[in-house]
């Protein structure tokens, strides 16, 4: 039998390689744009046109390489940042495993310009497929440039399933901001298709975070800083009137490194509680410095997942550390008492005069158990009828045998049909300004208000997607709406649908659009906070397209819009929203699958009465 297991070609593990370190043009800028950090670089550029499709190119001021070197880098497992197995445990750069520049090399083509301080001349080295097609002395700035061309160009499969390039550029936007936000020190810029995007100057960790995601954040942030023997914390959360049920800015850093952490975050989350409605959050921005040897970061190739040795001791510090920062700077939320028409509670004056108590008055002679000789009256109200008009006592012994049964909601089962409306009472009656109820022929419909209106103005504003026609009101005065480039790429990306809908937003440059109309019946709804709710629903999912993303908008569009929960109600207005949710295209469920209604039926009213 004839050996069969044969040693891979440096060309083929290569690709394997890049499969896992190279994902996507997000990949190849973040491995580029760390190098460049660990070359000690103070000022860094990005420039991607198309996305990165066609080219990738990172220009730098840090070290350099020197002929040999330009040559090793591209080399599997070729490394300057560690020597021994036991450096892996005490890391201080972003990069070590020597992975990167092979693995962009094996899907590229690839043109590297570098040069080191004591060179009159640097070197031009071009690479094709991971193969060294040229390498030539050329005359450039001390640092590296490198260009990537025609990302995965020899594996078209992969190149096949990349996204759109707004998609595609917004997870550039991402893998860029989690590398600005922890270097501050360093000028980063960032540029598409020829457009500026971003420019950062060096500063402090506050004014980076400003400069990435606007000037609105700063008022929202509240200082964290802790030392411990186990470790630091230090950075910045928002405060309790900053949380948001999308969109919330997260961010996790260690050693100089963005993390994801889903224990560390709940620990943020749970001090928290009680201070910001459920299912909200707020954004923060925390950096950990602990001693190298206390964590792992090589446990996944992209380098976000890591293991702590004290998880839960940190965990604790965490948590105290949040809850320090709010209560100390007194940004719990204070409760307002509604004082409009209520008397004024005059202040303690001891020069005044003395006030006299008051007198009470009372009868000494009533006894509550003598029989008095008023009584009550038994009449009706006149004009009685009309409130029981369309009742009708419908048990099961009554109901003939071959008659058949409504399919409405009880427990699990659904309504269907629009025999509904004729069974339906005509009067209405609201319970706690959140829920209508009514009668109908097998008992008692309690329809949640809120939800029901969701059901209602989604069906509407997907046919307006759909059928592209919209009513427009125009506003009085225009409103300003910012947004960080992430969010611009994603505002440009779903403008015809927020057309369509009956947006009318007006570009100012630099990330701010005037709002100069808003579709009609969306009066008194704050305007900023839904076209920014909108945009968050978008950019939680990037990949959305075409239906799936007309569902996420008109959802979004009408929970801002729906009748809230306590607003009272006419007994038209109820019966109007009764009429149009049996027309809807599902009576039962919203949109995002929560029940809309439940019938109390006439059997278990008089089993619990019995």
């Amino acid at each position: 039998m004839s050996d069969i297991i044969q040693l891979l070609p440096d060309s083929v593990a290569n690709q394997i390689a890049a499969g896992e370190v190279i994902q996507r043009p997000a990949s190849v800028i973040k491995e580029l744009v760390e190098n460049a950090v660990d070359a000690g670089a103070t000022n860094i550029q990005v420039i991607v046109v198309d996305a990165g499709r066609t080219r990738i190119q990172v220009i730098d001021d840090g070290k350099g390489m020197s002929e040999t070197d330009a040559r090793m880098a591209f080399e599997r497992h070729a490394t300057s940042k560690i020597r021994h197995a036991d450096d892996l445990f005490a890391l201080h750069t972003m990069g070590f495993r020597g992975e990167a520049l092979a693995s962009i090399a094996a899907v590229a083509q690839v043109e590297l310009l570098t040069r080191v301080e004591t060179e009159e001349l640097g070197s031009r080295l071009l690479l094709s497929g991971g193969k060294v097609t040229s390498q030539e002395p050329a005359a450039c700035p001390v640092g590296s440039n490198f260009s990537v061309e025609n990302l995965f160009f020899n594996v078209p499969a992969r190149r096949k399933f990349l996204k759109s390039n707004s998609t595609e550029l917004n997870n550039i936007l991402q893998a860029f901001e989690r590398i600005v936000l922890v270097y501050p020190e360093v000028s980063f810029s960032l540029h598409s298709n020829g457009t500026e995007l971003f420019n950062l100057r060096a500063g402090g960790q506050r004014q980076r975070i400003v400069d990435v995601f606007g000037k609105k954040i700063n008022q929202d942030l509240l200082p964290v800083n802790v030392k411990t023997t186990v470790c630091t914390v230090t950075g910045f959360v928002g405060k309790p009137e900053s949380a948001r049920k999308k969109g919330a800015h997260q961010y996790f850093f260690v050693n100089g490194r963005y993390m994801k952490h889903p224990y560390f975050h709940k620990a943020v989350q749970n001090a928290f509680e009680r201070l910001v409605p459920t299912g909200e959050q707020v954004p923060y921005f925390l950096y950990f410095d602990v001693p190298a040897e206390d964590i792992d970061v090589n446990i996944h190739p992209t380098k976000t997942e890591i293991k702590f040795e004290n998880e839960q001791a940190i965990w604790q510090i965490l948590s105290a550390a949040v809850k320090e920062s709010v209560g100390q700077f007194s940004h719990v939320p204070s409760i307002d008492f509604d004082t409009e028409g209520k008397p004024d509670i005059p202040v303690f004056d001891p020069a005044g005069h003395i006030s006299s108590a008051p007198r009470v008055n009372f009868d000494p002679s009533y006894n509550p158990f003598k029989n008095t000789s008023t009584r009550k009256s038994s009449a009706a109200p006149s004009k009685w009828e009309h409130l029981y008009e369309g009742l009708q006592r419908a048990t099961s012994s009554e109901r003939l045998p071959d008659e058949p049964v409504q399919t409405e909601i009880f427990g699990d089962e659904t309504v269907s049909g629009q025999s509904m409306i004729a069974d339906k009472s005509p009067i209405h009656y609201q319970y706690k300004g959140c829920y209508i109820m009514t009668a109908v022929k097998s008992g008692l419909m309690i329809i949640d208000q809120h939800r029901a209106h969701i059901r209602i103005l989604y069906d509407m504003y997907r046919q307006q997607l759909s059928e592209r026609v919209a009513s427009t009101q125009k506003t009085l005065f225009p409103e300003v709406v910012q947004f960080p480039p992430s969010a611009d790429v994603v505002l440009q990306r779903i403008m015809p649908d927020l057309t369509r809908l009956g947006f009318e937003l007006t570009s100012l440059g630099g990330g701010s659009y005037a709002v100069n109309g808003i579709p009609s019946g969306l009066e008194g709804v704050s305007v900023a906070k839904l076209v920014a709710d909108m945009v968050d629903t978008s950019t939680a999912d990037a990949s959305l397209i075409g239906d799936a993303l007309h569902h996420g908008l008109a959802l979004c569009l009408a929970r801002n819009a729906a009748i809230p929960h306590g607003q009272v109600l006419s007994n038209d207005e109820m019966e109007n929203i009764v009429n149009q949710l049996f027309a809807s295209s599902n009576v039962n469920y919203t949109p995002d699958g929560h029940p809309i209604l439940y019938i109390l039926s006439q059997d278990e009213i008089e089993g619990r009465l019995a």
